[in-house]
């Protein structure tokens, strides 16, 4: 889970005449790959601080120079003699630890727990950096999110953001928790400035829906949200690349020049909603179907003015959706824009809102911070997967010396790697409360990461149809959602459909996976048994239903 917004990393300069020299002893390292795979740890470990650390991130090793150094190899705990593989040093102090793992090591959270206790030893140390001389993933202030690096496959740019926050002068001058702070007050900036902008679009696109069109207004709330969520994908894919750069202005253009058509802008939006749906090979546009933009006669038939999709959908354009908007941030708006639906409706129909009394609130739904939510899934999915693993004897992966001519043991442990990943294909993970879809999203981040790891194994193992669609597979069979609330529904499967996309590939249908229903009363699934249950429970108190449900949850 990255841990800096990448438009502050940019905004900081650096030094390029050193940044080029260090990037060319990079280039050495690269050119040791193949021997770096084959070496044991404990044979390369003084030679990988030395090639990246010393050469390429600007450290004196002790070995270096005995009388002024700030890296040191095999420093001892300040309570038990225990030693950590390097620890760096600031004003005399320990500020860092540094725990390696040979190349073969693909799971480095075990690595992480060994070196976050090493932290605890060192009354100063705020930093924790650990690799297998490929992965290196860098924390701090004992937290489990983390910045990762793949050492073997760095292009210039990433170089510069590695440097940026790991060299020595950035280390000596707490240059990573500036920038995380940076990057905290940048997201809560561009989160209120975007939900704010989107609110309002959203306002005024569904007051003009409600002018021109004679539709029921609930219906027409509904509507209103559909079409935002298309736009907000639009938003998104051409950002990331998933469309044609700068779709929405390409829209608009083909309105404005078209001077001899009597069509309005929607109708240029409608034939783009159909070839996202469909696929267009003229305006290169892949087949992305999944349900978002099947075709629908009544949000088809609706009239809107061209200044609603004109001037204010090119407002949530000028946003940057690659690297100033992430998923996560959309979460947030997605989360509090249920809230804002049901003000709307009741507006509707002319009853009160009281946003400490709201539907909401009333059905037990809460916004889940993503610490909480990574935290449970760690603690329950997380657990569930880490006790397989033991009872298959998969925590520690050695690579075998021939993969066409395995030993009895190396054999074995292909095989429980199999089955291992047959397990995990086939685990059923529900949240009977989804809201917008947080746990779901980060069951899916986790179920990712652990696919990645067993893909690797399987590599490793000789296996070479180990590689397979693992977004694609997780959605289709791991992950269940149901919440009381409709519109929460459609947004948690955006919201899923937005961290899973990728160009030229269909998005997965969620029709079936995440359903409206009261999962109190009922489970609206074929599936008897979950191997997970996770969310944040409903808290409802007994007093503030309606009698019936009262009597019903009795």
């Amino acid at each position: 889970m990255a841990i800096f917004q990448k438009s502050v990393l940019k905004s900081i300069k650096q030094d390029e005449s050193a940044i080029a020299l260090r990037w060319a002893e990079y280039q050495k390292y690269v050119s040791k790959i193949d021997f770096i795979k084959r070496v044991k740890e404990e044979k390369y470990q003084d030679g990988f601080l030395k090639d990246i650390f010393e050469n390429c991130l600007g450290y004196t090793l002790d070995s270096t120079n005995p009388n002024d150094f700030n890296l040191e190899r095999e420093k001892k705990n300040e309570t038990d003699g225990k030693k950590a593989d390097g620890v760096i040093y600031v004003d005399k102090k320990v500020i860092g630890i540094i725990e390696l793992k040979a190349q073969d090591t693909k799971n480095l959270d075990k690595v992480r727990q060994q070196a976050f206790w090493y932290l605890t030893q060192h009354s100063n140390a705020k930093y924790v950096i650990i690799s297998n001389f490929d992965e290196l993933r860098f924390y701090f202030d004992k937290s489990t999110a983390y910045e990762k690096f793949s050492l073997f496959n760095l292009d210039y740019d990433e170089f510069k953001e590695l440097h940026l926050l790991l060299s020595y002068e950035s280390i000596k001058k707490d240059i990573p928790i500036i920038l995380k702070d940076k990057s905290a007050s940048f997201e809560k900036d561009i989160s209120h400035k975007l939900y704010k902008d989107f609110s309002l679009f959203r306002t005024h696109l569904f007051e003009n829906l409600v002018k021109n069109n004679t539709l029921d207004k609930t219906l027409l709330l509904r509507l209103t949200q559909k079409l935002c969520d298309r736009i907000i994908f639009i938003l998104f894919a051409e950002d990331r690349g998933l469309l044609t750069a700068n779709t929405i202005k390409e829209i608009r253009e083909r309105h404005q020049n078209d001077g001899f058509c009597d069509k309005n802008m929607y109708d240029y939006y409608k034939l783009y909603f159909d070839a996202i749906n469909k696929g267009n090979k003229k305006l290169n546009i892949p087949r992305y179907n999944g349900g978002l933009f099947a075709v629908d006669k009544i949000l088809d038939n609706l009239i809107i003015d061209d200044t609603i999709l004109d001037i204010e959908v090119q407002t949530l354009s000028n946003y940057d959706f690659m690297s100033d908007v992430s998923v996560n941030i959309l979460g947030h708006i997605f989360e509090q824009s249920l809230t804002d639906l049901e003000e709307i409706n009741a507006s509707i129909n002319d009853t009160e809102f009281d946003s400490k009394k709201s539907k909401r609130k009333k059905d037990g739904v809460f916004y889940t911070p993503e610490y909480i939510t990574k935290y449970i899934v760690y603690n329950t999915l997380g657990k569930l997967c880490n006790d397989k693993k033991e009872k298959l004897k998969l925590i520690d992966i050695s690579a075998p010396k021939n993969s066409k001519k395995p030993t009895k043991k190396e054999q074995i442990q292909k095989e429980s790697l199999e089955e291992y990943k047959n397990w995990l294909l086939n685990l059923k993970i529900l949240d009977p409360a989804c809201g917008s879809g947080a746990f779901l999203n980060q069951a899916l981040d986790f179920l990712i990461a652990e696919h990645q790891i067993l893909q690797k194994n399987l590599a490793i193992m000789g296996d070479i149809t180990a590689y397979y669609e693992i977004e694609k597979s997780i959605l289709e069979n791991n992950l269940y959602g149901v919440d009381i609330n409709e519109d929460a529904v459609e947004i948690a499967k955006l919201s899923l459909w937005l961290r899973t996309a990728s160009k030229g590939r269909e998005l997965t249908k969620l029709a079936d996976k995440i359903l409206c229903a009261n999962s109190l009363l009922e489970m609206p699934f074929e599936e008897e048994s979950f191997d997970v249950v996770i969310g944040n429970p409903p808290y409802v108190r007994n007093t503030a239903l309606p009698k019936e449900d009262r009597e019903l949850y009795d």
